[in-house]
């Protein structure tokens, strides 16, 4: 990449798309996520906006390219990627969504294990630094890539918090 990636905030990932987010920057997004927290296992989503799914693709590609298995949990919103990730017990998740930005906006989500948030001050600037220097390590055994529907399991787990 080399030139400083603007779509990183303090909490999280919001740029507009394509100019500041696009496939190539979360496909070195990916890398870097990975170089970072070297997980075996990371869950994704996306949200319902339009490039979401495309952005999507390109973190699942990079994430498999860095060695990482990767199960999709489809179209969800980002509290579901906290429940993926710690329900199936895996080292992490990436949900894309840019929450309440405009339309032509897009962004990520991050997690570790047991669904710690990462953040500016928990490893989002490394990740960042990692993005922009676009150098990953060469792996040589690719991840592989499933599906799981979570949604009966999400709702189960939602409405155990209700005392009928």
């Amino acid at each position: 990449m080399s030139a400083e990636l603007t779509c990183f905030k303090a909490y999280d990932v919001r740029g507009r798309v394509p100019d500041q987010l696009n496939e190539n920057i979360a496909y070195s997004i990916a890398r870097a996520y990975s170089q970072f927290l070297s997980p075996r296992k990371v869950a994704v989503g996306y949200d319902v906006r339009l490039t979401s799914r495309e952005l999507c693709s390109a973190i699942t590609r990079g994430l498999i390219d860095s060695g990482v298995d990767v199960v999709s949990i489809g179209q969800c919103g980002t509290e579901e990627i906290y429940f993926a990730t710690s329900y199936l017990n895996l080292d992490g998740g990436i949900v894309v969504t840019a929450s309440h930005n405009p339309q032509e906006y897009n962004g990520m989500k991050f997690v570790r294990e047991n669904s710690k948030p990462i953040s500016g001050d928990s490893g989002l600037k490394e990740i960042k630094l990692l993005a922009e220097q676009n150098k990953f390590s060469n792996i040589f055994s690719k991840g592989a890539a499933t599906s799981v529907d979570l949604k009966s399991a999400y709702i189960e787990r939602l409405i155990s918090y209700i005392d009928i």
